[in-house]
């Protein structure tokens, strides 16, 4: 594989996206789905993502788990990660939450944004 990107976050929104490239410390492809995808894309993504670590980071909402679902069913490789309910979209999460969201999956960050966490 001589992709740049081993890993590779897929969120619903660009500012979801936003959010969460600063938090990242090593190089990780972020994608946006804009929300929904047809079966087409969603295959076309699949061959495009086929032997990468893929990790779905979508909103806790009733759209965020409608594709959430999708993506367990047609890519059940890909790993899950969950913002706490009560921040509802990825984009309104606290970045410290974000923070422990990624380090949990073994993605590398930028440590200060775990330091708020630990000196609020």
């Amino acid at each position: 594989m001589d992709d740049l990107y081993g890993k590779v976050i897929i969120v619903e929104g660009t500012s979801d996206k936003r959010k969460v490239q600063p938090i990242i410390r090593e190089p990780v492809e972020i994608i946006c789905t804009n929300g929904t995808i047809s079966l087409t894309k969603m295959d076309e993504l699949i061959d495009q993502l086929f032997n990468r670590e893929v990790y779905i980071l979508v909103d806790a909402d009733e759209a965020g788990e409608k594709l959430r679902k999708l993506f367990k069913r047609e890519f059940p490789e890909a790993g899950h990660l969950y913002i706490d309910r009560m921040y509802k979209e990825v984009a309104t999460t606290p970045e410290q939450h974000l923070a422990s969201v990624l380090v949990g999956a073994d993605i590398d960050i930028y440590t200060e944004y775990l330091e708020k966490r630990m000196n609020s």
